[in-house]
């Protein structure tokens, strides 16, 4: 048996409009909202949520070229991926490569700060992301805005 991946970080949430979705997630579910950035770089802009110790991250595009408008029109709103903390990111990467796991947009954001991404293909349909500095995984919306 495999060790452990990492410990779950957040969830992410494709929506057409994070100011409607908000609504839901504060008003309904109770959430307390954290903060908000965009990237016009990356194309999109998020929000994210504290759930009883769950981060909910919503995720809106911000035109046509963006990644979320796509996968937007072909699935509607709804689960985007998961995303693990994992300490040694390029040790696991090897490792995941190794046992044939496909992969993919491996980013170094610099040399403390990795992230990749195992494609839907081989997890049965959920995006996973793993990630050891991205700056969701440290809350801080100013680093977003900079390097996202």
């Amino acid at each position: 048996m495999a060790e452990p991946v990492g410990k779950l970080d957040h969830i992410g949430i494709a929506v057409r409009s994070v100011t409607e979705a908000r609504k839901f997630f504060e008003g309904i579910l109770g959430a307390r909202f954290m903060y908000e950035a965009e990237s016009e770089r990356s194309g999109y802009r998020l929000a994210e949520f504290d759930l009883n110790g769950l981060t909910v991250e919503l995720l809106e595009p911000l035109g046509e070229n963006s990644f979320l408008h796509k996968f937007l029109e072909q699935r509607g709103e709804g689960m985007h991926h998961l995303t693990f903390k994992v300490p040694d990111m390029k040790g696991k990467v090897a490792e995941l490569k190794a046992r044939g796991v496909r992969v993919v947009d491996e980013i170094e954001w610099s040399p403390t700060s990795y992230e990749a991404f195992i494609s839907p293909r081989s997890s049965h349909g959920v995006l996973i992301q793993l990630g050891n500095g991205h700056p969701t995984l440290s809350n801080d919306p100013e680093w977003f805005k900079k390097e996202v």
